[in-house]
């Protein structure tokens, strides 16, 4: 999970001022210590964390949350208004060109996963802008990186222009684009040549690109596991560039943060998308509001509804949520509601969406493991329409049988029977109350 080490720590010592009746100075000044370390634990530019230490301590101590009746809340609003505002404050889009094609020009080291992002960013712009995009392999030094996009171009059945290893990416991005203007393309995204690190040959022909294409925005794509390397890696590209937004990869992983808090204002640029996995579809816009909240553990729902109306078919929902009402929900109804959970992402990214989460009861040492959802794929699998849709038949030789085809053991398949009932109770209590009709989110997995 992105920021975990650092969300964990801010979480604690949120936790100890938030019911406080009172807040002292003391306590504001004790807070901010403990708020300074987990930041420079999580590789977080010292100058930053100054900054927005002296920011957080001149509100906390103000009238707004002295006066206030919840001042332990008002001292975390502080906290998540300063973390947004140090992120870049609202979310930055992507520029539309006035007279097609919008050109994009993809920089970065080699590593960062700058290939792959051209294809999950062009993928995006067709599927939530209903883009018609073009792939431009301009990176001639490395045959791989031009196999590469265009292997991701049949998989996204996107179409990429390429010349090979022997032209010049400065024709090559002029011919692209004459290409895209006869053939309607409204966005060009081209790859340009990488290198292990920042040296005087990439950036002149990197300059080259820039002036004879005169691109409409410049994406520097950065490894975020790289932490404070990342700041001097955009620092380097932008006095020589003036980029116009990074794009952060492997958000997703185990990273300390250090990078997304540190780039906007080390860079005055925006981060404009980050990657949130390895699959083609896991690039998202970066909401800094959204992603404070995050670190805060106060969860993101509007990013957990827009996943849902993408991936959620709503007319299945509600039969779903019929089914469930009236308790004829079956196994053959939750493996579609399986399916449909899988595209919306990894289990403990969607959790970690949810507002509270870390406070449920067991759910911060419950292990979010996509694997186990295979396991009761392959149970369920195992079973005969019949027994998915009566699963009261399933006896000793019956589930020995289900056991044996998944690969799982009768233990396992025991558990997977007793908890579907218990779902089932919990389903039909949630749908059927007071406050289950008035609201809350019909998403498949609550």
């Amino acid at each position: 999970m992105a920021f975990e080490g650092l969300s964990e720590r801010l979480q604690e010592t949120m936790k100890k001022i938030t019911g406080k009746g009172k807040v002292s100075e003391a306590d504001v000044k004790e807070m901010t210590r403990e708020v300074r370390l987990a930041l420079l634990e999580a590789d977080v530019n010292y100058k930053v964390v100054k900054d927005l230490i002296k920011r957080i301590k001149e509100r906390a101590v103000g009238q707004e949350v002295m006066e206030s009746l919840t001042p332990g809340q008002q001292v975390i609003k502080v906290v998540r208004d300063e973390l947004t505002e140090l992120m870049g404050g609202e979310q930055s889009k992507i520029a539309v060109a006035n007279k097609p094609p919008t050109v994009i020009m993809m920089v970065g080291l080699q590593g960062a996963g700058k290939t792959t992002t051209t294809g999950k960013l062009a993928n995006h712009l067709r599927k939530n802008s209903n883009r018609n995009p073009l792939l431009v392999a301009a990176d001639v030094y490395r045959p791989a990186a031009i196999d590469q996009l265009e292997t991701l171009g049949e998989q996204l059945d996107l179409p990429v222009y390429s010349k090979g290893t022997e032209a010049n990416p400065v024709d090559i991005a002029n011919e692209a684009i004459e290409k895209a203007k006869a053939e309607h393309h409204d966005y060009v995204i081209i790859d340009t040549a990488g290198r292990l690190h920042v040296d005087e040959d990439l950036m002149d022909e990197l300059q080259q690109v820039k002036t004879n294409m005169n691109p409409d925005e410049i994406f520097l794509v950065v490894d975020s596991m790289t932490g404070q390397d990342a700041v001097n890696v955009a620092e380097s590209f932008d006095s020589q560039l003036d980029i116009s937004g990074v794009i952060l990869t492997k958000l997703d992983g185990d990273t300390r943060g250090g990078a997304a808090l540190s780039i906007r204002s080390v860079t005055g640029k925006p981060i404009k998308f980050a990657g949130m996995g390895e699959k083609l579809d896991q690039l998202e816009p970066f909401h800094p509001d959204r992603m404070a909240s995050r670190i805060l553990g106060m969860g993101d729902v509007f990013s957990l509804i827009e996943k849902a109306e993408t991936e959620v078919d709503e007319k299945k929902a509600k039969e779903m949520q019929d089914k469930m009402k009236s308790a004829s929900f079956t196994f053959e109804d939750f493996l579609e509601q399986m399916d449909q959970v899988k595209n919306m992402g990894p289990l403990d990214e969607l959790v970690n969406m949810m507002p509270g989460a870390n406070k449920m009861k067991g759910m911060k040492n419950m292990q979010m493991d996509d694997k186990q959802l295979s396991h009761i794929e392959a149970i369920i699998q195992s079973m005969t329409k019949k027994e998915r849709i009566e699963p009261n038949i399933i006896n000793a030789s019956r589930k020995k049988r289900i056991a044996q085809g998944s690969g799982t053991s009768v233990a396992q398949v025991n558990r997977l029977l007793k908890q579907f009932e218990e779902m089932k109770k919990m389903m039909k209590q949630m749908t059927s109350s007071k406050k289950g009709k008035k609201g809350g989110m019909n998403l498949p997995f609550m």
